[in-house]
């Protein structure tokens, strides 16, 4: 059986046994026909409340919120869309696109070029979001679950502020897009290190598809309840990361909405465990370094049985990646299950602990081999990983049941009945 895995840019075909081999990929959804133009009906036919251009007067400031270039939204097509319905009523000058890395590092100019365009990086002043400049965040008081929030000034001193996202099924938040683009995405590092604490994280309703009850999403949609959204915008795509729908409007029934559609094409149900689950971590961008393959670990790991064997297919081209605290924390114990109580047992986090906390829980639960381009066998193995150059060898070489998630965590599996 052969199988096209996301990988990188370009794909992986592996041959894999056919008489024990179970592919589980999302629901095949076309895109529409004209991608802007359906940008363009969620702008002006909201899920709730009244189309973007009615919500903005004359001489008002505005704020959009982005995703960073470690997600695949498509924000040449979503912003240049929301500038079109802003013509007329409100100055270039008086607009600003701040790029939601949470705790990421900020984007270079080409990579800017990249996501949005050299029309919108020429004409639109674009920031960085830094959780670490204390100059650039303003102080919003302690929402959700006694969470201390500051958030960037740019946002909170906007007349109006427009989230701009995507929705796929969240590995601790249980859905992305929506709030996620005020917090954990516009705030500050201590308010992110709240929102990714060990108890929270540990949590298992924080956990894929969850959103009510999951103590995460609970309080970043406390936030963006009270620190306010003028209008929200979401699309949900399908493997070659076109636009299936885009939603639009107050941002609880617009999340909402979208996250019905991501949740039937996506998440699909299995009657038993698996011995070996081959995953990916969706292609460039989302694989582009360890950190953000977690991600595709998390989605084997909910149908591989205890013991039994993750190979995650991940490029890695950004490395670990060198910025951030995640190489730090992965290395710094003998072995995940060390990993694993030291952070469980923490009264204050740590950057990128949780990336941590969820990978050591998932190798305690289950072996896992890379199939990486850029990291070698130390790096791997100081991470606490195996390595494979032969994915499909591997596989024969193993007993049992094989699943296949060709896009990782694009398709979320579970046991059904849980």
């Amino acid at each position: 059986m052969r199988v096209d895995l996301a990988y990188g840019a370009d794909g992986l075909v592996v041959d894999l046994p056919d008489d024990r081999t179970t592919v589980i990929a999302p629901v095949a959804r076309p895109a529409v026909a004209d991608e802007a133009a359906e940008v363009r009906r969620a702008l002006r036919e909201p899920i709730a409340g009244p189309p973007l251009r009615e919500r903005v007067r004359p001489g008002q400031t505005v704020a959009i919120s982005a995703c960073d270039g470690t997600r695949p939204q498509p924000r040449h097509l979503m912003i240049p869309a929301i500038l079109d319905e802003l013509d007329g009523l409100v100055d270039t000058g008086d607009i600003v696109i701040l790029v939601a890395t949470g705790t990421h590092r900020g984007n270079t100019d080409a990579e800017l070029r990249a996501m949005f365009g050299d029309q919108v990086v020429d004409s639109v002043r674009i920031v960085n979001h830094d959780a670490r400049d204390a100059a650039s965040l303003r102080w919003m008081g302690r929402h959700g679950k006694d969470v201390p929030v500051w958030l960037n000034r740019e946002w909170t001193d906007a007349d109006v502020r427009i989230t701009t996202g995507f929705v796929e099924p969240h590995f601790f938040a249980g859905f992305s897009g929506g709030p996620k683009l005020v917090a954990p995405g516009l705030a500050a590092l201590e308010t992110v290190l709240t929102l990714h604490d060990a108890a929270r994280i540990g949590d298992p309703r924080a956990t894929w598809g969850v959103i009510e009850g999951n103590p995460v999403h609970d309080d970043v949609r406390a936030i963006a309840a009270a620190t306010g959204v003028t209008f929200a915008l979401d699309v949900v795509l399908n493997r070659e990361q076109r636009i299936v729908r885009a939603f639009g409007g107050d941002l609880p029934a617009m999340h909402a909405a979208a996250t019905a559609a991501a949740r039937a094409a996506a998440m699909r149900p299995v009657a038993e465990p698996f011995d070996v689950v081959v995953t990916t971590n969706a292609g460039y961008p989302l694989d582009q370094n360890l950190y953000q393959s977690v991600k595709g670990m998390s989605a084997a790991a909910q149908v591989v049985r205890p013991g039994g064997t993750i190979i995650c297919a991940a490029e890695c081209r950004d490395g670990f990646p060198d910025h951030g605290s995640y190489r730090d924390v992965l290395t710094s114990a003998a072995s995940p299950d060390a990993l694993f109580e030291e952070i469980s047992r923490r009264a204050e986090t740590v950057p990128d602990q949780w990336q941590v906390q969820i990978q050591a829980r998932i190798q305690r639960h289950a072996r896992v081999i890379m199939h990486t381009s850029h990291l070698n066998d130390a790096d791997l193995a100081a991470a606490h990983l195996e390595r494979t150059g032969d994915i499909a060898a591997t596989v024969r070489g193993l007993p049992g049941r094989v699943c296949v998630l060709p896009e990782g965590p694009m398709t979320i599996p579970y046991l059904a009945g849980e």
